[in-house]
């Protein structure tokens, strides 16, 4: 952490409203554990160097170019150890920032903005790593009909916040999680003795209103889906010629996903076979963290 006493600059007025959520929530319930983790019984070094009735101003900034998320949920690790402090978000969700932009500025005790600064930090870089990935992957589809997809490769305990991160960056979401979707992969297929007697289990215990997707990577497989009512096609491994010939078999019957193997260079040619979307587990398991920092402004 570097000190300053000239003031960072946002990317202009903030307007932005932080969604403080609820203490007993899924993100409150992480910054809860995350403090647990950092904090303990107490910051030794915090309480050693700062008095207890010190106040100040601190600003989390920007050391690289990034596409922002995850400010509201840094700014509820201040508040959890303070929540008489004052927060203002300089960027909302989505906003691209430039190195040395102010992302999230704080006002209140400096004992706890020092002892929040680690867990504020970690789930801010993390966040915005999302973003600015998923960011990359969606310029890559710019122009074509196909959509991108996150999966639910997140971390443990962060799905919210990283499908947060995905919207930000421009994807789409696919299921949440195992109760709000069904998904029939090989494993299932397996276990129920094909695939079409699979999806047909799944369409008999689904509510009408809920579309069975259904992954496949054969000729085979296809006509076995959709025979059985899929209303959707995950076209699972395939190769770009392999794809392309899946698509036009499939024939606009039901929309298609393609899944595995995707790469960024590799995403215009996924959309110029036809799919409707492509989903990318990398967005959320394979981003790098961002480089931010927290600097000091004042002191009251």
């Amino acid at each position: 952490m570097r000190r300053s006493r000239e003031p960072v600059p946002s990317a202009g007025p903030s307007a932005v409203t932080l969604d403080l959520g609820r203490a007993d929530d899924a993100v409150g319930r992480l910054i809860e554990l995350a403090l647990e983790e950092d904090v303990g019984p107490g910051d030794r070094t915090a309480e050693a160097c700062v008095s207890a009735g010190a106040s100040g101003t601190a600003v989390i900034v920007a050391k690289e170019p990034l596409v922002v998320s995850g400010v509201s949920a840094a700014a509820r690790v201040f508040r959890a150890l303070d929540p008489d402090c004052q927060v203002e978000a300089l960027l909302g969700e989505g906003a691209a920032a430039d190195a040395g932009t102010g992302v999230l500025r704080v006002r209140g005790k400096l004992r706890a903005i020092l002892t929040a600064e680690r867990s504020a930090l970690n789930l801010l870089q993390r966040l915005c790593g999302v973003a600015t990935l998923t960011r990359r992957y969606a310029q890559a589809l710019h122009g074509t009909p196909t959509r991108l997809l996150d999966t639910r490769k997140t971390s443990p305990g962060m799905r919210e916040l990283e499908k947060a991160a995905v919207r930000a960056g421009g994807g789409t979401n696919h299921r949440g999680a195992l109760f709000d979707g069904i998904l029939v992969k090989d494993n299932h297929a397996a276990a129920a003795g094909g695939i079409g007697e699979a999806v047909r289990r799944a369409k008999a215990a689904a509510s009408p209103f809920l579309r069975v997707e259904a992954e496949v990577s054969t000729k085979e497989q296809i006509e076995e889906a959709l025979a059985a009512g899929a209303d959707l096609l995950l076209l699972d491994n395939l190769g770009d010629r392999e794809l392309a010939a899946a698509v036009r078999q499939v024939a606009g019957r039901v929309p298609t996903e393609a899944s595995g193997g995707v790469t960024l260079d590799r995403l215009p040619r996924i959309a110029a076979c036809g799919v409707d979307y492509v989903s990318v587990g990398a967005l959320t398991h394979s981003a790098p963290a961002v480089d931010l920092s927290l600097l000091i402004e004042a002191r009251a």
